[in-house]
C-alpha cells in the first residue's frame, strides 16, 4: 500500500498516491544529568529504577486495601496518595526513517507505541501522578537529497484520549530514502524543541527522545541553497545550542528540558551529548536495534527526572 503526503492534513490518506511518509516544571532549577535526575528520591542511576514488588493485595484479605489509582484519573480522585502535584509530561520522539533504519524501525514503533503505559507504570511505582501526558512525533530524513520528503510532524497528541490517532500515525511510519549518511537529524531537533511545549500544572517535563543510526548535515549546509520547506530554525549549531542553554526558556522550560538520545557516537550527537546539560546519550549502531535494557533505561530517566 503507497500514500501521499497532504501537508494540511497530516493524517490524510490516499492510497492511490505514491510513496508515503508520515505527515506533514516548575521544580528546582539547575543541570540535570543521569545521577541526579530524580530530585525527590536521591540520587538515580539507570539500574535502581524503582518498580512494585508483589501484587496489589486482596479485597477479602486486607480490609485496608485500596485499589491501585486510574493513572488518568482526575487530580482529585488520587490526592490521598499523591496530593495536590499534577505532572504534566510532554514528550517528542524524533524518529529517523531513512532506509538505514530499515532493520530497526519496527524495533523504534514498538518502543514509541508502549512508551506511554510503560512510564505511567514506572511513574505509579514512584507515587507520582500524570495529570497530563502528551505525545508527539518529529520523523526525518534528508533535506539536501529530497526536501519534499525530509520532514513530517504531527501535533501533541493528549493520550489516552488521542492514542488511537497517535498509535496510527506511528504504525505507519516506515524506513525510506534519505540518500547517504549525514541526515537531517539537526534540523529534526530544532523543530522538536520548538513544540508547543505545556507551561501549566504544578510541575513539568518537556522530553524529546531522538533515534537515529546516522550523523547530521551540521545546519551550516543549507546555507547559501534554495531548500523548499526548510524549517524556519537556528541557522547555525551555536544558535541552537544557545536556544537549549536559554535560561529564560523562550524554546524550552530550562529546568523542564530533557533530551534522550540513542544515536551514534558521531557529529553532532557526541557533542551535544558533551556540551548540553541535561541530556542522557546512548551509543547506537547501524543496524542494532534499541534492546530492551536500554528501553527500559530511557523510562526509567524520564520517570526518575519527574
Amino acid at each position: 500500500m503507497s500514500f501521499e503526503h497532504h501537508p494540511d492534513d497530516p493524517t490524510a490518506i490516499d492510497p492511490s498516491a505514491g510513496a508515503w511518509a508520515p505527515a506533514d516544571a516548575d521544580d528546582a532549577a539547575g543541570d540535570w544529568t543521569p545521577a541526579d535526575a530524580d530530585a525527590t528520591a536521591g540520587d538515580w542511576t539507570p539500574a535502581d529504577a524503582e518498580t512494585v514488588s508483589g501484587g496489589w493485595g486482596s479485597t477479602t484479605a486486607d480490609p485496608t486495601y485500596a485499589a491501585p489509582p486510574d493513572p488518568y484519573a482526575a487530580p482529585g480522585n488520587n490526592e490521598g496518595q499523591f496530593g495536590n502535584l499534577g505532572y504534566a509530561v510532554d514528550i517528542v520522539f524524533v524518529i529517523d526513517i531513512t532506509g538505514s533504519m530499515t532493520p530497526v524501525i519496527d524495533q523504534v514503533k514498538a518502543g514509541a507505541l508502549t512508551f506511554h503505559d510503560r512510564l505511567l507504570e514506572v511513574m505509579m511505582s514512584k507515587d507520582k501522578y500524570v495529570s497530563s501526558l502528551r505525545l508527539r512525533v518529529v520523523a526525518y530524513r534528508d533535506y539536501l537529497d529530497n526536501p519534499a520528503d525530509a520532514l513530517f510532524q504531527t501535533p501533541f497528541y493528549r493520550l489516552p484520549d488521542e492514542r488511537v490517532s497517535y498509535d496510527d500515525y506511528v504504525q505507519r511510519l516506515f524506513a525510506d530514502g534519505g540518500g547517504d549518511e549525514p541526515e537531517s537529524g539537526l534540523e529534526a531537533l530544532a523543530v522538536a524543541l520548538q513544540s508547543d511545549w505545556e507551561r501549566g500544572l504544578d510541575r513539568r517535563r518537556h522530553v524529546v527522545v531522538l533515534f537515529t543510526d546516522a550523523s547530521a548535515h551540521p545546519l551550516e549546509a543549507a546555507h547559501g541553497r534554495s531548500v523548499p520547506g526548510y524549517p524556519a530554525i537556528p541557522v547555525t549549531f551555536d544558535a541552537l545550542t544557545d536556544a537549549w542553554d536559554d535560561p529564560q526558556g523562550m524554546v524550552m522550560e530550562f529546568a523542564a528540558k530533557r533530551l534522550l538520545m540513542y544515536a551514534p557516537d558521531v557529529y553532532p550527537w557526541n557533542v551535544i551529548s558533551a556540551s548540553w546539560d541535561n541530556v542522557l546519550h546512548y551509543p547506537s549502531s547501524a543496524g542494532r536495534g534499541l534492546n530492551e535494557v536500554e528501553f527500559g533505561q530511557i523510562i526509567d530517566a524520564i520517570a526518575g527526572s519527574v
